[in-house]
């Protein structure tokens, strides 16, 4: 028997999912698990992506993210040793309040603010160009094309610089928590603090006083003062039942003088005041909603009150109608989308939806005298064009790919659709918006990526991202859709102009 153990040899130790991580992970979530270009791994974070279904994200990397696939890289069992290893909680749950936020309030010693343009440029028709490879934004003229000044940025900059309503002061989150304040006149950041530890987007209210940070770590709603970037509040994101919940994107309504919650956990949308006068919102039964009366159970009023709207499913994607007063929610992995009317605080309408619509990219115009917003999906070479009046869809336009941003101005007279992955990558399709016909493709670099178009102010050029390590923004008239020039740029994503952002113009996401 010992001669026997003695051959057989020591038993084989299975994978180490906490080594594999290490090695092919770490570099995009960090070693600590709590993200970094990619979003934190941990129980907190990853809520319903559990089991089986983590694994198969792990084998098949995610569409439309620079998640990969590892299926070829790690046998089963590794992948199953990560997947345990990511779902299994840190040794002491992360905490991140507004004493650990202000802690890490950093102001510019040397700014001091101008009390002009320190440029002669349009200062409306200034465009932030964001360039991924090297943790940049470029402040470029958008008549003379001439960068005014780059910056450096917080690492992994995402979810879409927000400006202050009279479009001097931005605002730049990135993935780990950072928000960053440069003031565009001044060319000259303000400072930084970092408001989550991963985040998804940022929102500016109506009035520019306050500025709030959606995070998925911890589950929390920061909100900021524009002034000084101090920590007004940080709300914790739980449903009625006390389940915490990601908050998936925040978004601003301004005729509503809120902010709107998209929540990735659980079936509801929030609504939290941004002014003295907000509410009052009832937590629980009301006999009577009109202004003044005291007829309910846990009412809320004043800034920052929250309201609770249920709905059906979680909804972690949004496009609101011009006046914010109908909401068009979708999850990602279902097949419809639903439109909920903020006024009464309810579903109203259902819409065909499949292929993982992308609403935050979504688009609206005027067509025949009816409004109709169209969205790309990300899993199929189709955008879905909706009327907004009555809901039905008008048609699906077939692409060659899958796209991810649509954009358009009322300057211009197309759509561009970009197509993001596959064996089409880099075309670019314009769709006439009354038509609806594909009337050109361009293919500025084939195999290339090529995405996300910003117009100037009067909508006369269009502006496209060759989004590689050593790419550039390509410069088209919109009219004659003739190239105009090429700036050379460092793996440049978003480009977001200050007219179009702060007028909410047609076209633009918002």
């Amino acid at each position: 028997m010992a001669v026997l153990l003695g051959l057989a040899g020591p038993a084989q130790a299975g994978p180490d999912g906490a080594t594999i991580y290490a090695d092919l992970c770490a570099s995009c979530h960090a070693e600590t698990r709590l993200g970094g270009t990619g979003p934190a791994l941990i129980p907190e974070s990853l809520g319903r992506l559990q089991g089986d279904r983590l694994q198969a994200v792990i084998a098949e990397g995610r569409a439309m993210t620079q998640m990969p696939a590892f299926r070829d890289t790690l046998r089963p069992e590794e992948i199953a040793a990560v997947a345990d290893y990511l779902s299994a909680p840190l040794a002491a749950p992360p905490v991140w309040d507004a004493a650990a936020i202000g802690a890490t309030r950093e102001m510019t010693t040397d700014y001091h603010a101008a009390p002009a343009p320190v440029f002669t440029a349009d200062p409306m028709n200034i465009t932030l160009v964001v360039e991924t490879g090297d943790s940049h934004i470029s402040v470029l003229d958008g008549d003379s094309l001439a960068v005014l000044d780059r910056f450096e940025t917080p690492f992994a900059v995402h979810g879409g610089p927000k400006f202050s309503p009279d479009g001097r002061y931005v605002f730049v989150m990135s993935r780990d928590g950072w928000v960053q304040k440069y003031d565009i006149w001044s060319l000259h950041e303000i400072g930084r603090v970092r408001a989550g530890l991963n985040s998804r987007n940022i929102a500016m209210s109506a009035d520019g006083k306050w500025l709030a940070v959606a995070n998925y770590l911890p589950a929390t709603l920061t909100i900021l003062s524009t002034e000084d970037l101090s920590v007004a509040r940080v709300i914790p994101v739980a449903d009625r039942q006390g389940r915490p919940s990601r908050v998936s994107a925040v978004y601003q309504a301004p005729r509503r003088k809120t902010f709107v919650l998209a929540l990735k956990d659980v079936p509801e949308i929030w609504e939290i005041a941004t002014t003295e006068d907000g509410g009052p919102y009832s937590e629980g039964l009301v006999h009577s909603n009109e202004n003044g009366m005291e007829e309910a159970m846990g009412v809320e009023r004043g800034l920052f009150a929250r309201r609770r709207i249920a709905v059906s499913a979680p909804l972690d994607d949004f496009f609101f109608d011009p006046d914010y007063r109908n909401l068009i929610g979708a999850n990602r992995e279902g097949e419809t989308g639903v439109v909920v009317n903020l006024d009464v605080g309810r579903e109203i309408a259902s819409l065909p939806l499949p292929g993982m619509p992308h609403l935050g990219s979504g688009i609206s115009w005027m067509r025949d005298g009816r409004r109709v917003m169209a969205v790309p999906h990300l899993n199929e070479g189709r955008i879905s064009v909706i009327d907004m009046q009555d809901w039905h869809v008008v048609k699906v336009i077939e692409t060659s790919g899958p796209g991810f941003f649509l954009r358009s101005h009322d300057g211009a007279p197309q759509i561009w659709a970009d197509v993001f992955t596959g064996p089409h990558k880099g075309e670019m399709h314009l769709i006439d918006k009354q038509t609806l016909e594909v009337v050109k493709v361009l293919k500025p670099e084939p195999g290339k990526t090529v995405a996300h178009t910003e117009f100037t102010r009067d909508g006369s050029r269009a502006l496209v991202s060759v989004w590689e390590q050593e790419g550039a923004v390509i410069v088209y008239d919109s009219r004659t859709l003739q190239e105009i020039t090429r700036l050379p740029m460092r793996k440049p994503s978003g480009k977001y102009n200050v007219w179009n952002k702060i007028t909410f113009e047609d076209g633009t996401s918002h």
